[in-house]
């Protein structure tokens, strides 16, 4: 089971937090009630809200529901954090990273990748956020994406586990390129077949031996195959 980060002390509920996940449904009521002005000097200097003792209950309020293995609920609590937090705010890539341990539960893994590189956006060498990345990679079938996630973990922990994992995946990312060359040659055997067919001939008059030390093939013809 994916593990929480806590990486600043819960705060003290603020009084005028909307209560029961609703935080950014507040945040919206409050800015609809704003006066709209014409003005370009007046819009320029409207500038957004944000919270962080409202984000930090926000993400406190993830962390409970995640406890409680509420999945959607604990996203949508992080959903609002982020949304009261300052784009500069530390914290903003723990609650991207939190939420991705959401979408790891809910098998959402495009949403795990794009919240791990929010938060890798911010801290390049973030451990959790590689590796909820790297798991969703590998789920997603990019072993190619997965490797380079794998080797800068296994840079940053220097751990027996890391390094088995970069092994594992290369031998992952290894059959993949092998079957998509697979089935390169097959689509090109059967596109060789229309246009040879045409002079009485076929792929099979032309052999293709591997070359197992480059990966390429050499081609050879048998007029009696």
């Amino acid at each position: 089971m994916a593990v929480i980060e806590e990486v600043v002390e819960s705060a003290p509920s603020s009084s005028d937090s909307a209560p029961g996940g609703k935080l950014a449904e507040g945040r919206e009521q409050e800015m609809a009630g704003a006066p709209v002005s014409d003005d370009a000097d007046d819009l320029e200097a409207i500038e957004p809200e944000y919270d962080m003792l409202k984000a930090q209950d926000a993400k406190a309020l993830g962390n409970s529901h995640y406890s409680a293995a509420d999945w959607q609920l604990a996203a949508d609590a992080y959903t609002e954090a982020i949304m009261w937090a300052p784009p500069e705010a530390e914290e903003k890539a723990v609650y991207h990273c939190n939420r991705a341990a959401c979408y790891v539960k809910l098998g959402q893994w495009d949403a795990v990748v794009d919240d791990c590189t929010s938060a890798l956006e911010a801290q390049p060498r973030y451990v959790k956020a590689l590796s909820r990345r790297m798991q969703a990679f590998e789920a997603l079938d990019k072993p190619t994406e997965a490797l380079g996630d794998a080797r800068l973990l296994a840079e940053i922990e220097s751990t027996a586990a890391a390094r088995a994992t970069v092994s594992r995946l290369e031998k992952v990312e290894a059959e993949k390129l092998e079957r998509e060359k697979e089935e390169m040659m097959g689509k090109l055997k059967d596109l060789g077949n229309m246009f040879l067919g045409n002079f009485g001939l076929s792929v099979n008059n032309f052999k293709a031996t591997k070359d197992e030390s480059t990966g390429s093939y050499n081609i050879s013809y048998d007029p009696n195959a």
